[in-house]
C-alpha cells in the first residue's frame, strides 16, 4: 500500500507533500532531519502529519500527489 502525505511545520507555516510505500519510516526520517539538504530540513521545528490517503497501486498514490501539490490541492489540506 502506498501512502500520499501531508506534514506541517507551524513554527514556520510550511506544508510539505509527498507519498511512500512506508509511511511510518518516511515521516522518522523527516523528523529526524537524516538528509539536510531536503526541504523539510530546512526548516526547524516539528513537522507533524495533518492528513493522509493510502492508494493500492503507486501510479494512482503519484498521480494523486501531483493534484494536492498543485494550487487547489493545497487549499483543500489548508
Amino acid at each position: 500500500m502506498y501512502s500520499v502525505y501531508s506534514i506541517l511545520n507551524r513554527k514556520h507555516n510550511k506544508i510539505y507533500i509527498g507519498q511512500s510505500k512506508d509511511l511510518e519510516t518516511r515521516l522518522r526520517l523527516h523528523k529526524e532531519k537524516l538528509f539536510k539538504n531536503s526541504y523539510t530540513s530546512r526548516f526547524d521545528g516539528e513537522w507533524e502529519l495533518i492528513h493522509r490517503e493510502n492508494f493500492e497501486w503507486r501510479r494512482e498514490a503519484l498521480i494523486r500527489e501531483k493534484q494536492l501539490k498543485s494550487y487547489r490541492g493545497r487549499e483543500f489540506i489548508r
